[in-house]
């Protein structure tokens, strides 16, 4: 299976967590096949918003989601 990786953000109701205000309006960036590429993307999305603390992006391990007793390695 390949290790798909999701970048998306938005909104969030307190800096420190991950709740999103309105879901409607999450930013998918995409889907990536490794690690490298979707940090790369997620960097270029974070740095957009860099000054705005109610905006968060993250990096989601959909692999680890769909099979979660695969190894991490």
């Amino acid at each position: 299976m390949s290790k798909m990786h999701l970048v998306m953000g938005g909104r969030v109701t307190d800096p420190q967590t991950l709740e999103f205000q309105d879901l409607s309006k999450v930013d998918l960036v995409g889907v990536f096949p490794d690690y490298a590429s979707a940090e790369k993307a997620w960097r270029s999305a974070a740095q957009r918003t860099v000054d705005d603390a109610e905006m968060r992006y993250v990096i989601v391990h959909l692999h680890r989601l769909l099979e979660p007793d695969l190894p991490s390695a």
